[in-house]
């Protein structure tokens, strides 16, 4: 590998980790410059599978045996390596996970690409939180759909909180943004795609009963946090579905109300009613 000891922030090629923590600066860096950043052995494995490139790597000298498993094959690739203390003062935040890459980023594929082999797709409109992002993509990759499409006012999917959030799968399930609602609905209906919007309306349907007759190609529509799905959304969709609540809920979390929906609409249809005994079967379950 081509390691690189730092004792300073002003080595050259460190400008890509500076001030991680100021969304503003890592929003003009990261599309400009065609970067996003990978954190962990995992991400970045997953990263590289994906074809992406990489541009550099970020690491202390007790982690150089992961950086080494990874970067075997691009010895090209600087490996910048430091001390603790100096690279938590360059990106503003403790390195627990090892190692943190610099990578390209890869072209978006244009929508009608995705759509083409599509059954199930998750629409992302506008949702600003970036862990909800992450989360709706771990959702998508887990439990089966084929494509996440997100609006232009979306967050970014490659942000680092979102990559990690997602366990990476970010980088495996395929996604790209959509043109606003004039074009971008009738766009999915040209693909054979009913849109479904989820969303609190006086006509909407229960998801268990949309999910018993669902058709062949359904396009999930999520709102931003707070507001839910736009006027332009709502008049877009062909179908208005509700999640049933109880004790007074209105709603669930956008990333929840995704895995609920994705798993009502798997190839099982929609779930069965759960009893008391399962429930108390999944005490103590995590990631």
């Amino acid at each position: 590998m081509r390691i690189l000891p730092i004792d300073s922030l002003e080595h050259p090629g460190l400008e890509d980790y500076a001030r991680l923590t100021d969304v503003a600066l890592r929003r003009k860096l990261e599309p400009a410059g065609g970067l996003y950043m990978a954190e962990s052995e995992k991400v970045i494995r997953r990263a590289l599978a994906a074809g992406h490139r990489p541009r550099s790597l970020l690491t202390q000298e007790k982690f150089l045996p992961q950086a080494e498993s990874l970067f075997a094959a691009y010895p090209e690739v600087p490996v910048f390596v430091g001390e603790e203390r100096l690279l938590e003062q360059l990106t503003g935040y403790r390195m627990h996970r090892g190692v943190l890459a610099a990578m390209h980023r890869p072209e978006l594929p244009r929508p009608a690409d995705i759509l083409r082999e599509a059954r199930t797709v998750l629409v992302l409109e506008d949702v600003v939180d970036h862990t909800n992002v992450g989360a709706a993509f771990r959702n998508a990759a887990g439990i089966g759909a084929d494509a996440v499409l997100v609006t232009p006012e979306c967050a970014d999917p490659l942000y680092r909180r979102s990559v990690r959030v997602s366990m990476g799968t970010v980088l495996q399930v395929p996604w790209t943004r959509l043109p606003e609602w004039p074009e971008a609905g009738p766009l999915l209906r040209e693909h054979g795609f009913e849109l479904a919007a989820l969303a609190l309306a006086g006509d909407a349907v229960p998801l268990r009963d949309f999910a018993r007759n669902r058709p062949e190609r359904v396009a999930l529509m999520l709102g931003t946090e707070g507001e839910g799905l736009s006027r332009a959304a709502l008049r877009e969709a062909g179908h208005r579905v509700v999640i049933p609540m109880h004790h007074g809920v209105d709603s669930l979390n956008v990333a929840a109300t995704s895995a609920v929906a994705l798993y009502a609409l798997g190839e099982g249809g929609a779930p069965e009613p759960r009893t008391r005994a399962d429930e108390v079967s999944d005490v103590g379950g995590g990631e």
